[in-house]
């Protein structure tokens, strides 16, 4: 997993005009926290703060101030019409420390000849990894699967030094039988119509 470096700037002002200004200046207003320090309050370049995101649990490494800091994305809250990020929280990490996070569960393969229908119980999987080795996805063979199959947790291989943070017995995955609809009796059809 690579790093992306980016400045922060510390933030002195507060509230929702003020963030107004600095979203208007194509900056992003975040907070900075963990290992038990005062929260720090900081603004963000908007542009490379989306490109870095494109990468499921990015590690940026943060210049503030002329300090570095890791931190993973804890919380991103953006505009729901317009789709730009308004806020996020960043979670402090240290080489070395395992930190929890949910990774993206992809499936290869084709299922079983029938009608089967595949069903994502869980989207993201989590886990438990080194905070600078965070694997960006899983992948699962659902080649040969028939209905009634389920995919445990347990049963999904793990990059090395990752260990899962769920019941290993969750389903992630499952193959459902497609159920066709009856057709309506003609007598249904002509009460519809009425």
């Amino acid at each position: 997993m690579s790093e992306v470096k980016l400045a922060a700037a510390i933030r002195t002002e507060f509230g929702k005009g003020a963030a107004r200004r600095v979203r208007r200046a194509n900056l992003v207003p975040g907070v900075l926290y963990g290992h038990g320090t005062d929260p720090v309050h900081v603004t963000l370049p908007g542009h490379e703060l989306l490109l870095a995101l494109r990468t499921p649990n990015v590690l940026i490494a943060l210049d503030v101030d002329g300090t570095t800091a890791l931190a993973i994305p804890k919380a991103v809250q953006r505009d729901p019409l317009k789709g730009h990020l308004d806020h996020i929280d960043l979670l402090l990490v240290k080489r070395g420390e395992k930190v929890t996070v949910e990774i993206p569960v992809h499936t290869e393969g084709d299922l079983a000849p029938g009608n089967f229908l595949l069903e994502h119980v869980l989207n993201t999987l989590p886990v438990e990894a080194e905070a600078t080795h965070i694997p960006e996805s899983v992948t699962v063979s659902v080649a040969g699967l028939e209905g009634g199959a389920s995919v445990l947790a347990k049963d999904i291989p793990l990059p090395a030094g990752s260990t899962l943070a769920v019941d290993e017995d969750t389903v992630v995955l499952q193959v459902l039988a497609a159920q066709a609809e009856e057709p309506a009796a003609e007598g249904d059809a002509e009460t519809a119509e009425v």
